[in-house]
Parts: structure tokens; sequence; C-alpha cells
């Protein structure tokens, strides 16, 4: 998902001049500072320029009028340029965590719904006691927008649910939603939503890193503007797409296998294991290039 951002961001550098005025207006549309000034794990400022080891967290956000709504989606990306290579974790939604600031435990998602991007991202960095430098939000509503304008997915579908068969198939914006968003029928769970998801950002990201084949340039750029938040000056989109797309595109994907359910006062919640939970922390720490 960030791949994508950060693609469209960098349009101008591919298309003419005169379509950057248009960019810097999405920009200034989508820019979100934090509420800080460093990641809370951090003790220096990374800098895109200088191609330090990055992190992100990829919100999507089911976002309805006059509601804040809930992340359903909560994904980390790190990217190593030097390495050139990237990982990716999908938190599951229901993950039994601190949420800092307010005093108590509960599911890691309702950490947006307390306290916005700022509480989410912080009760990360607790979670995985790693810094997370920047993040990118996406209203899941709009999500079906930007897939309609760069055009439609291929998916390969484990398992028939609702109106989608098994096995290969092309979804509009609408399908697309769908078929991300369902759990309950997935054998999985909330593990094979993230499996579903990870397909269909992988291949948008195919997609849309051939700029020249979206031919709705600026409907693309309000869709954004309407449906995307970052913290991600306008300065760092041009070392970004410089210096990280490669290693962007070398992605591994990281899951939690060993936790287990638990229900408390009535509701269900995700426990991490603790020693898987370190086991990873220790993989994204190593591949930030952060002492454990």
């Amino acid at each position: 998902m960030v791949k994508i951002v950060l693609i469209i961001f960098a349009v101008a550098l591919t298309y003419p001049l005169l379509l950057v005025p248009k960019t810097i207006q999405t920009y200034e549309a989508v820019h979100e500072p934090l509420v800080r000034e460093t990641a809370q794990k951090r003790s220096e400022t990374v800098y895109l320029a200088k191609q330090d080891p990055v992190s992100f967290l990829l919100l999507g956000v089911d976002q309805r009028e006059n509601d804040r709504g809930r992340s359903d989606t909560m994904i980390v990306l790190t990217i190593n340029p030097g390495l050139d290579s990237a990982l990716m974790l999908s938190i599951p939604r229901d993950t039994y965590a601190e949420i800092v600031g307010y005093g108590f435990s509960d599911k890691l998602n309702h950490a947006y719904a307390f306290g916005g991007v700022t509480t989410a991202v912080s009760s990360v960095e607790q979670l995985l006691d790693i810094p997370i430098d920047y993040f990118v939000q996406v209203n899941m509503e709009g999500f079906k927008d930007v897939v309609d304008l760069i055009g439609p997915v291929e998916v390969d579908n484990p398992f028939a649910f609702d109106e989608f068969p098994e096995g290969p198939q092309t979804l509009n914006g609408n399908q697309a939603l769908e078929f991300v968003r369902m759990r309950y029928e997935d054998p999985d769970g909330d593990f094979g939503r993230q499996e579903r998801q990870k397909q269909v950002v992988k291949n948008l990201i195919s997609r849309a890193s051939d700029l020249s084949s979206v031919p709705h340039y600026s409907s693309l750029l309000q869709s954004l503007g309407n449906n995307v938040k970052t913290n991600l000056d306008y300065e760092s989109i041009l070392p970004l797409q410089r210096h990280y797309r490669s290693a962007a595109e070398s992605l591994e994907s990281l899951r939690f296998y060993s936790g287990y359910g638990e229900i408390m006062g009535g509701v269900w919640y995700y426990r991490v294991d603790p020693e898987e939970l370190d086991k990873i922390s220790a993989q994204l720490k190593n591949h930030l290039e952060i002492s454990p």
C-alpha cells in the first residue's frame, strides 16, 4: 500500500512538469504530521536522503461520516535500501495490546478509535518495541476508487465464498474491497484476510509501477487527496522514490503463527505468543539496524 502511495505521489517525476502543481495540491490535502518530533523508539531522526532504514505503519481505516472509525488493517513495513529488501508484518486487528496513553489494554485496532493516528502508532511501537517513522492511512471506502482508476486486479482465490468462486479472477473496486474485507467465512480468520489483502496490494503495486497505464491521472490524485493521510512531507517523496523503490519490491511477508484466542468479559481477543513476538521484534530491529 505504501508503494502505491509513493508511486502516485512521485508521478510528477514521470509526467510533464505542468502536472507538478497538481501533485503538490494533493500532498497538501493528504499531509498530516504526527504530534511528536521523532519516533518514540528512536534517539535520532531518520533521513531518507541518506538511505537510512525506515519503518511505516499502514492503516486501512473503516471510516464513515462523523465517525473516526477503526483501523481494520494494520501492516508494519520496514525498508532497508542497503540490503535492498523490505519486510511486511500484518498485525491481527484483535491483538490484545496496551493502548498507549490510556492506561489499559484492548484490541489493538481500537487504538485508532481512542486517539487517532498518534495513539495507533505509539501502541504499535509499544507492542513491537520498534520505532514507527511514518504512517500511511487509507480510507477503505476510498480504496475501491483507487482500484477502479488504476485498473482491475488479478487474484487467485484460495476458496469459494459469497460471489467469489475459487481460483483466478479479475476484480473491480467494489469487488476488491469485499475480497479484502471478508474474514468470518475464512477458515484462517483474520490471517486468511491478511493473505488476501497482500494479494491485492502486490497486484496493485505491479499495475501502479507503470504510471503510463493510469489514464485518469487527475481523478487518481483527487481520490488520493480525499482518502489518504500521511506524515511524509513532500520533500521526502523524491528520495523515497529514488532510493527505496527497488527495496520495496523485494518484499518478504511476516506473520504471527503461535498465538491463541482468549475470551475476556465476553469479548474475543488474539494473544500473541511472547517468544514469537520477541523473535519478530528482533527481526524487525535487525532489519532497521537498531541494537536490541
